[in-house]
Order: structure tokens, then sequence, then C-alpha cells
């Protein structure tokens, strides 16, 4: 059994949550904070993110999601949105290198709505670290969790299955997330105390951990007082 000492407390790397989701917020008040534009804010929270993914991959988190920008984000000015998207290209063109550090990388999300250039650099990390037999990271771009149940019973009718054949496990299975676990625990830094849309579905029996920490302040002994903290927790599931 491995441990790794920290400053304040001691965490077992064999008891980490199989599937951690993080809502990647407060990009923009980070940079209004340093009197920065708030594009700042999204390439630090780009770079963050980076950094939470290695370190995942190294304590042995088997599945990460993030939630990268939402269909409710296209309303955002127009030049932040444009800033965000290249930010997205500029990303995904250097997503090889996590080819060679075994992560997986996937996305969710209605790519229908996306700019040609992107999905097809999206489509090519895909293919390229498909391989990978380390972390399984999945990035929601163009995501909503209202978004993602209409997409599925849309598909549900379109095949013909009976209403009274339709189950938990029949939506289940027409969601974005049907090939991976549900989220044992959601992480909202930022000091917002809400899902945002995220996961509605997938998160009836997660844990949440918020935190006030700005996302580009968001740190791994942040995230290691995350697990912490879900370790204490018992999760009855609705049993006793």
């Amino acid at each position: 059994m491995a441990f790794f000492r920290k400053k304040k407390a001691l965490l077992n790397y064999t008891a980490v949550p199989t599937h951690i989701a993080i809502i990647m917020d407060g990009n923009g008040r980070w940079a209004k904070k340093r009197s920065l534009p708030r594009t700042a804010g999204h390439a630090a929270g780009s770079k963050k993110f980076k950094e939470i993914a290695r370190y995942c991959n190294k304590i042995g988190i088997k599945y990460l999601t993030v939630y990268a920008f939402s269909t409710e984000n296209w309303k955002r000015p127009k030049e932040e949105v444009d800033t965000i998207m290249n930010i997205f290209r500029d990303y995904l063109k250097d997503s090889a290198n996590f080819k060679s550090e075994n992560i997986m990388l996937k996305f969710i999300g209605d790519r229908s709505g996306m700019p040609e250039d992107i999905v097809k650099l999206m489509n090519n990390a895909e293919y390229d670290s498909k391989d990978a037999t380390g972390l399984k990271c999945y990035m929601a771009i163009n995501y909503g969790g209202r978004d993602e149940l209409v997409h599925a019973v849309r598909d549900i009718v379109k095949e013909g299955i009976r209403e009274t054949d339709i189950t938990e496990e029949t939506i289940s299975s027409h969601i974005y997330t049907k090939d991976y676990p549900d989220p044992e625990l959601i992480i909202r830094p930022s000091g917002e105390y809400r899902l945002s849309n995220f996961l509605i579905w997938q998160s009836a029996y997660s844990e949440f951990w918020f935190s006030n920490v700005l996302w580009p302040d968001f740190t791994t002994d942040d995230l290691d007082r995350a697990i912490e903290d879900y370790n204490k927790r018992n999760r009855r599931f609705g049993g006793i």
C-alpha cells in the first residue's frame, strides 16, 4: 500500500475515486482580480486543466470528466467565445503530448454546433490517444445535461423502443457517457454551489465538494483534500 505525505495530511492513493468530474469555474474572476482580460483567465484555466489531468493519471484516477464549455456559454461576448475556441484549437494541436503520458482523450457534447476545424482536431485527438491505458479524460464541450437528455430521448424514439420497455438502463445507454461509470465525486471550485447543467443524470448519487478557490488557483493539494473528504463520507445509495 503506497502512501504519499502531503503538507497537512496523509493521503492514501489506493483509495481514490474511480471517476472524478470537475466544473472548471472561475477563470474570468481570476483574471478580473489581477486586472487582466477574461481571456487571460481562460488561458490560465487551460494550463491548470493539463496539470490536474496529469496528476489524476499519476495517482490512479481511472476517469476524469471536465466541464470546458457549456451549451449556454455561446451567450458570452463574441470576443470571449472566439478566444476560448482558439484556446481549444491550440490545446488540441498539442494534445499528442497526452499520448506519450498514456492518457486517453475523448469529448462529450454536441459536436454539430462546433466549428468544423475544431471537430476535426477533436476526432484526431481521440484517434491518436485511443490505445492509451492510463487515465481516460473526457472533456465536455458544447455540453449541457438537459441537451444530452434531449438527444438521448430522440435516439430512443428513432430506434422505435416501446414506452413500456424504457428503463433507467435504456436512458443510461443512450447518453454521452454510456461507456463509463457515473462520477463518484464532483468538484466545483470558485465558490458556486450548483451543477450548472453538468452531468445531471449521472450525478444522482455523486458526492459534491465545493471550494472558494478559483479554478486557475486550484492545486493538487486541493484535489487531495477533496479526495480525503470523499473518503470520509458514508455512501449508502438509499440504504441504511
